[in-house]
């Protein structure tokens, strides 16, 4: 028997999609993250924006394109939040939520000897504790590790803590288990969680003592993001010792004061400013990307000035750059809102000065030599990415991390050569 987890969305619902088909090896069952033909799917959902929850829905056609008569389960964010948009899809046989995603397999393997409830809902209230599972299959080149599940932040335009729940945190011990299980198979290991800025709070730990217990493991390891509010000296000390990568993804959302307060956003572009500083002093050669949101509600011209003269002080390595989504069900979904087109726009120009922005930084490391983790192939060359996060085409063999001499830019990073001293 052969089944297909088909994950929309982020890293943690990728971590958790492979934690669901580690579980279905353990049954006997031949399983996949590679959508094609299948005895049975799952697909696992996303709701971080309308256009997630549109594709999450699609994704039920899609999956019978491959095989019309085989039974579909729902899980995650989307089914989370609107289990009545999947009950009644063609083939769905059980709709759940975001939790227990490993621990439901069971339930989904004697469900498909019976004829009966189809569309039957089980979606439950979140979790309020970590819920361990089967260990992820590390099939990546680079390998996530999930070490965190929801959030208390209650930013006014998201819908996720009321999906995931409140954080909640993984063992320093099960986390440390998993990373030297993956570090037989990869060469980098990624941190992610929903908000791993939170780690540790809910069981008495740190993420700094975390980065201290990994340090000692030999791959390399790095962040996924991280909120600028949990930066600390005691931090960046020991991912420092440890050896964690110099790059940092501090979401920004907006470089206009008033229109944080209004995101409730738990920082001040002026602080935002003094971390990314303190960042610099430890690693000066750190990448450093961020998020922005243009648009949010009520945003006017010169908010959006701000926060386009904002990005331009901090000098960003790169950027991802978002028009505002109406989320129902949020604190922000009352405000006045953008014309949709005008979003479109200012994300445009905030795209063009991310573009800039990123050559730049790809410029001022021309010449230097870096560690590169080759990971794919592309145009007869390998693709991989630096320890700042720059992306680099060498003449490294795919799956191999060497040193690279940084020559000249080319497309979106720069081109290299593997370095011999």
């Amino acid at each position: 028997m052969k089944a297909v987890v088909f994950s929309l969305g982020c890293k943690v619902n990728q971590c958790e999609g492979q934690s669901m088909i580690s579980a279905l090896r353990e049954q006997g069952i031949c399983a996949s993250d590679k959508l094609g033909p299948a005895d049975f799917y799952i697909i696992n959902t996303c709701s971080v924006t309308a256009e997630s929850d549109r594709k999450s829905r699609q994704a039920v056609a899609r999956v019978l394109k491959c095989n019309p008569q085989a039974n579909v389960y729902i899980c995650g964010c989307s089914s989370q939040n609107d289990p009545a948009a999947f009950t009644s899809k063609q083939n769905v046989r059980i709709v759940s939520g975001t939790g227990k995603k490993a621990a439901w397999i069971p339930e989904i393997l004697a469900d498909l000897s019976l004829q009966g409830h189809a569309g039957r809902c089980i979606v439950e209230e979140p979790a309020t504790q970590y819920e361990d599972g089967a260990l992820p299959e590390h099939t990546k080149t680079r390998s996530y590790i999930k070490i965190q599940d929801g959030c208390n932040n209650f930013c006014s335009y998201c819908i996720v803590p009321y999906l995931r729940g409140r954080s909640r945190s993984r063992s320093i011990a099960n986390i440390v288990a998993e990373a030297e299980q993956a570090a037989k198979f990869t060469r980098e290991i990624v941190l992610t969680g929903i908000d791993i800025s939170a780690y540790g709070q809910d069981i008495g730990e740190s993420l700094a003592s975390l980065v201290t217990q990994l340090g000692k493991i030999p791959v390399r390891k790095r962040l996924s993001s991280l909120e600028c509010t949990a930066v600390n000296d005691e931090l960046l000390q020991a991912l420092q010792d440890g050896g964690f990568c110099d790059h940092f993804h501090l979401p920004l959302q907006s470089g206009s004061e008033s229109v944080l307060r209004r995101m409730n956003r738990k920082y001040t572009p002026e602080f935002y400013l003094s971390q990314v500083q303190r960042i610099r002093r430890i690693f000066p050669h750190a990448g450093i990307t961020a998020d922005v949101i243009t648009g949010f509600g009520g945003e006017t011209e010169e908010e959006f000035l701000q926060t386009e003269q904002f990005v331009q002080q901090v000098r960003f390595s790169d950027m991802h750059v978002f028009p505002y989504s109406e989320r129902k069900g949020t604190a922000a979904y009352g405000l006045p809102q953008i014309d949709k087109s005008i979003r479109q726009a200012r994300a445009g120009r905030l795209i063009g000065i991310a573009e800039q922005m990123r050559a730049e930084f790809c410029e001022s490391r021309l010449g230097s030599v870096a560690q590169v983790y080759a990971e794919t192939e592309e145009d007869g060359r390998s693709v991989g990415y630096t320890s700042n996060y720059i992306k680099v085409y060498s003449d490294l063999p795919v799956g191999e991390l060497g040193t690279v001499k940084l020559e000249k830019i080319y497309k979106e990073g720069v081109q290299g050569i593997r370095y011999e001293k």
